[in-house]
């Protein structure tokens, strides 16, 4: 069992491009389980210059819900389950759905961990590197020529991924254009790399 089917049947929040859900909109809520899209928890606290993406999330995930200061905000067109403590109580009870509930929670701390990892990268292009291999590793579509990244990334939010400048974003962009690592379209990427050496399986990635 996974934790789309522990949650199978559970009401579905619908989230447009660019809609956002903060803290007050779901009291209560212990778990959010994105069942469709992509969406992302950034910062936005006030005061803060540089907003920060703490973690992205795809269909299948499950994620802490934002906390004061933080915003869950949707990239795509998104259906997120919110979990609160009371539906969190029942699921524990059953051993199958919990230990769904422990392997999705499990995922979503690698991802958390690969991120802290690659801020301490001292190269801004290593940092913008090794972040669209982890976005085509988990959100990326196999193609002819490569991994194709079908979303809207822009030098902001990859700015607030990697916790750079998006001036900065842009430099190391360029460069690893030049080296025939990614390719541009718009406001999505292709990353000229074979599935088998991100370590892309099937479930991972959608064709």
């Amino acid at each position: 069992m996974n934790v789309a089917d522990a949650l199978q049947g559970r009401p579905r929040r619908l989230l447009g491009v660019g809609d956002e859900i903060l803290p007050t909109h779901i009291p209560g809520a212990a778990f959010l389980f994105v069942d469709d899209g992509l969406v992302v928890l950034r910062n936005a606290a006030n005061g803060v210059r540089r907003r920060t993406v703490t973690c992205h999330a795809g269909p299948g995930a499950l994620i802490i819900p934002p906390e004061p200061g933080e915003v869950l905000a949707a990239l795509t067109d998104a259906a997120v389950a919110v979990v609160d403590r009371d539906s969190l109580d029942e699921l524990l009870a059953s051993p199958e759905r919990a230990r769904a509930l422990l392997d999705g929670l499990a995922e979503t701390l690698r991802q958390k961990h690969a991120a802290i990892a690659n801020m301490s990268r001292l190269h801004h292009v290593d940092r913008v590197r090794e972040k669209l291999i982890e976005l085509a590793r988990e959100h990326g579509r196999v193609g002819r020529d490569g991994v194709r990244l079908d979303f809207p990334l822009t030098h902001d939010l990859l700015g607030e991924m990697t916790g750079s400048a998006r001036e900065t974003v842009t430099r190391a962009l360029d460069e690893l254009q030049r080296d025939g690592f990614v390719e541009r379209n718009g406001r999505t990427y292709r990353l000229h790399v074979a599935p088998e050496d991100l370590g892309v399986t099937v479930r991972t990635v959608r064709h």
